[in-house]
């Protein structure tokens, strides 16, 4: 099972690209429904009080620890 190995953030550092363990990069959407799915290892799918859906590592708070892409 995949999981995810690094990021890329934007300009105002919020999530938009993951690099999962098989080398795929992945948009922050494909990689909330993978989760959802089950296909991605190590992060889950969760809903914030808004109800917005948001991925969130399974061993952490945050994704601060995962290298960056770029």
């Amino acid at each position: 099972m995949e999981s995810i190995v690094a990021l890329h953030r934007n300009y105002f550092g919020e999530i938009i690209n993951f690099v999962t363990s098989e080398g795929r990069i992945i948009s922050y959407r494909k990689a909330l429904q993978e989760a959802e799915e089950g296909l991605i290892q190590g992060v889950q799918a969760i809903e914030e009080e808004h109800g917005k859906m948001s991925l969130i590592p399974e061993s952490s708070q945050s994704f601060d620890q995962f290298p960056d892409l770029y």
